[in-house]
């Protein structure tokens, strides 16, 4: 199986084209050879009409070219009609999608008054109870034909009026019978999705699109190059448009970070037809990420017929597997490869501006310096040789290739080679002749670095790109952290705002943050609902979760330990909870955090 055409070189994978709305009249056309179209999401009450409306025309504003509205009861349903009359009173034309989850009856009602019906297999018909059941066959496909007769009706509805619908899997939602069949896996995301599309299928209904999401990077990678791989041995004609997104990435760089990881690895191997950047703050900034987002992916990526290559393909897309090699020394007090760390390696210039602030406890530090390595840089595009397996080694500088091909191809010559050398990767292989705005070379480093880490390889990392000595330092440890690689400080998993989140979530992030930031290692989830909190939260330590108006329910793991705990009070009983789980520690004084040199 393959989910594109070639990891060397980007070609769009080609779908068949959705029409939303009228595009003579501000609706679009999805898929083909349509440019990628940006999304973001409201993040108030869907009653509040006044309100709603404010914030569709400022996404509009900004360039969000689809406004995705929540609609968690048939009530809510019913004013997304009142919502879309003002906005067409206003001359918005923007299409609006209805997120539904839990209430096919709401959906029902929404696919009356909008564009786009999201549903969620997770949720759509199953309940999840994280119950263990084993299904033989029979009860398995009675389970089916109940989903069918639970969606049918939507399907045929959205014939019958021209909609459109997304069927979006969640790795935080999958249902229990999905679970219990295939895991808490990619695979299982996938399954979940083709019975909803086998059903559209089923009445000749094609005006859908996919989405994989998960808050986890390498999940959602996995994911989407599983379901694009399936549909392709499907036939030709699954050729279904797919919505990309990172859920709960959360806020500030860390946001940025996961998103860019997630989303810009796809777009460079030619998925995705729309894009979603889930940020924990105000909607319109989604949408200039989104927009700074595509705009890099023509600089690193290389058009078909270009540097084409006929070398083995060099990792297993479809699970994550850090490539294998030697542990070897890079300086006397540090070591990479093997079951090592990924070690953040440094210029000298940079090195000499930020060593002299290093504290001796610091965990943000340069571990070498790039100037003094034992280092081999190769071109990739032409033959080598490899004498030992103790050698360090990297893409050379100025080689006619984006950088991520140039790795991977790397790779995959080394493999021919029967070589397993540890590799340093670079951000870039050629300096801009002005430096990067930082917003623009965090963004291209994710990417790169993000992507090359997302395929398993890579023991070391050179950030370049970022011409501030801090900020590339920095740059460099958030990266291995949004990609799973290390943890040097709290991990967050923090969703977006909706009109389901019984709190306001960036308040209480940055309340829970300031009490938490020093827990280095932890995994704090912040979830304004249970739509995806309990199946999000599997791999986090502990949970914040919107429980009711002003209550607050606490999660170890995916297991809800308090319930309707007050607002005021939730931030210090989480704090209490870390306590009782051994997973607290002081923050450090102000006296501590002076300043001492290394």
């Amino acid at each position: 199986m393959r989910y594109c055409e070639s990891p060397y070189y980007y070609q769009r994978r080609r779908t068949r084209e959705i029409v939303i709305g009228d595009p003579a009249r501000g609706g679009v056309i999805m898929g083909g050879s349509h440019p990628v179209v940006k999304q973001s999401m409201l993040t108030c009450d869907t009653m509040d009409t006044a309100e709603c409306v404010r914030q569709t025309l400022e996404l509009v504003a900004v360039g969000c070219q689809l406004v995705r509205i929540t609609a968690p009861t048939v009530k809510d349903a019913a004013n997304l009609q009142n919502i879309v009359r003002e906005l067409r009173v206003q001359n918005c034309l923007v299409p609006i999608v209805a997120d539904i989850h839990f209430k096919p009856d709401a959906a029902m009602e929404a696919v009356k008054w909008v564009e786009v019906v999201r549903v969620n297999p997770g949720n759509y018909a199953d309940k999840k109870k994280f119950a263990v059941k084993e299904y033989t066959d029979e009860e398995y496909t009675a389970e089916l034909k109940r989903i069918e007769e639970a969606f049918t009706p939507l399907v045929l509805e959205a014939i019958k009026l021209k909609r459109c619908l997304r069927i979006g899997t969640n790795h935080g939602s999958l249902s229990d019978r999905i679970m219990n069949r295939y895991g808490d896996t990619p695979l299982g995301m996938v399954e979940s999705a083709l019975e909803f599309a086998r059903i559209c299928r089923k009445h000749d209904f094609h005006s859908f699109k996919f989405s994989m999401k998960s808050s986890n990077p390498k999940v959602m990678i996995e994911c989407y190059r599983l379901l694009v791989a399936r549909l392709d041995e499907l036939g030709p004609d699954w050729n279904y448009p797919i919505h990309l997104g990172v859920t709960e990435a959360g806020e500030g760089e860390d946001g940025r970070i996961k998103s860019a990881i997630g989303i810009g690895s796809l777009l460079c191997d030619g998925l995705g037809d729309t894009i979603r950047v889930s940020l924990t703050e105000d909607s319109p900034r989604e949408i200039e990420v989104c927009t700074d987002l595509l705009a890099q992916i023509p600089l690193l990526t290389t058009k078909a017929g270009a540097n084409a290559t006929d070398a083995a393909w060099p990792f297993d897309p479809f699970h994550f597997e850090r490539r294998e090699t030697p542990e070897i020394e890079l300086n006397d007090n540090c070591h990479c490869g093997g079951e090592q760390l990924i070690r953040v390696v440094v210029t000298r210039v940079t090195w000499d501006k930020v060593a002299p602030k290093i504290r001796p406890k610091d965990d943000v530090k340069p571990e070498a310096v790039y100037e003094e390595l034992n280092l081999a840089e190769i071109d990739p595009t032409q033959d080598f040789e490899v004498n030992c397996e103790t050698q360090l080694i990297t893409v050379k500088d100025g080689i006619k290739l984006p950088v991520i091909a140039a790795f991977r191809l790397l790779v995959a010559k080394l493999k021919r080679l029967g070589r397993k050398n540890p590799i340093l990767l670079k951000d870039c292989l050629a300096f801009e002749s002005a430096p990067l705005e930082p917003k623009i070379a965090l963004l291209r480093a994710s990417v790169v670095i993000g992507s090359l880490l997302a395929d398993g390889i890579g023991d070391a990392i050179l950030i370049r790109g970022e011409s501030g000595a801090g900020q590339s330092l920095r740059l460099a440890y958030n990266i291995l952290q949004a990609a799973g690689c290390r943890s040097f400080k709290t991990d967050y998993v923090a969703c977006p705002s909706c009109g389901r989140t019984l709190f306001n979530l960036q308040t209480v992030t940055a309340r829970i943050k300031a009490r938490t930031e020093h827990l280095k290692g932890v995994k704090i989830a912040i979830m304004g609902c249970i739509v995806n909190g309990p199946g999000e939260m599997a791999d986090a330590d502990f949970g914040y979760v919107g429980g009711a108006p002003g209550k607050i329910n606490l999660y170890v793991g995916k297991t809800p330990i308090k319930f309707n705990i007050p607002e005021g009070e939730a931030v210090e009983r989480l704090v209490d909870l870390i306590r009782e789980h051994g997973k607290w520690v002081e923050p450090e004084s102000q006296e501590q955090k002076v300043a001492q040199p290394a």
